[in-house]
């Protein structure tokens, strides 16, 4: 089958391409580290270099073919700023206020905004390519738009709600940025061995931090974090499980937090991301009580080309998700 759309998952460190059918299928896939911390070169002919790199090919044989992109392009620090859209949002919000880029290959690139949610007397939070990754899970899974309720691990995970297709609120937890920096920058880090630990011995080095978080009381996280020092001074626990622990520790401090705050059990929750990060997150989740109805893997693939039809850019073949 012909290729009817080329769809562009540009983050920080990584730039992935995807070459899709008109049913939203994958035909091929291309993976380059030239995220957009990372070009090149600066500017606009970084961006314009690392497109072609990664496209050419593609657009040689199809110069025809519409291009969609989410993620970090659209950042202030990315080819062109596309402005967060408040929530409640849904794909025909992103697509309304998409920016258009051209390229001097041809084909202008439409970017995707990110999403901001302000609740009365709080803080702001921010998404960008997290909310290209509900609008896929959406079309893969349309039984989660009525209610559902989205955990995003990474270094930035997302606690999402959604309800009747639109996102209604979120709340971000920097779980991998603390770990990656207690971890290297950290007085912690001085007893962490490089080796890691037995099977056995990281298992119950991470469910001991979670145990940990599972008893806490509030503000107790900045104590805890030094039993990833102690535990190592004494002997209690060797230096190739105290990343364990503490892995253990930040992550179920979050899913404490994010289950008080946001989910609800009336909700079907389900996961996105990285396989192996989020069977470490379900298997917290189960020991909370909480399981989640869906692991959904990488979604933005999807969420791309829903995006691409809400814009108009494709029309889906009898609108059947693929």
């Amino acid at each position: 089958m012909d290729p009817k759309l080329i769809a562009l998952d540009w983050g920080t460190s990584s730039l992935r391409g995807f070459l899709m059918d008109a049913q939203g299928a994958v035909l091929e896939q291309r993976g380059s580290p030239h995220g957009i911390t990372a070009l090149p070169e600066p500017g606009d002919a970084g961006f314009e270099a690392a497109f072609e790199a990664l496209c050419g090919e593609w657009l040689a044989r199809w110069p025809a073919l519409p291009v969609v992109a989410g993620g970090m392009v659209g950042s202030s620090q990315g080819w062109r700023e596309a402005p967060y859209v408040r929530c409640p949002a849904d794909v025909s919000l992103l697509a309304a206020e998409a920016v258009e880029v051209p390229t001097r290959r041809g084909p202008s690139i439409l970017i995707a905004p990110g999403v901001l949610s302000h609740p009365s007397g709080r803080a702001p939070d921010v998404m960008r390519g997290e909310e290209i990754q509900i609008a896929g899970a959406l079309r893969l899974h349309p039984q989660l738009a009525a209610r559902g309720h989205f955990l995003m691990p990474g270094t930035h995970s997302k606690w999402v709600d959604v309800r009747d297709g639109r996102i209604t609120g979120f709340e971000t937890y920097m779980t991998g940025e603390l770990f990656a920096v207690l971890c290297r920058h950290s007085l912690l880090g001085r007893l962490m061995t490089a080796e890691a630990a037995a099977p056995e011995a990281a298992e119950a080095a991470f469910a001991r931090g979670v145990e940990a978080a599972r008893h806490s009381r509030p503000g107790d996280l900045a104590h805890q974090i030094f039993a990833a020092r102690t535990l190592g001074l004494t002997g209690e626990m060797p230096g190739a499980a105290l990343r364990d622990f503490l892995s253990g520790l930040l992550i179920g401090q979050e899913v404490v937090s994010a289950l008080g705050h946001s989910a609800q059990a009336d909700t079907p929750l389900a996961l996105i991301g990285e396989e192996s990060l989020c069977r470490r997150y379900a298997g917290v989740l189960q020991s909370f009580g909480a399981v989640p109805a869906l692991q959904l893997g990488n979604t933005a693939p999807a969420g791309l080309f829903h995006f691409a039809i809400a814009a108009g850019r494709v029309a889906a073949a009898g609108d059947s998700a693929r």
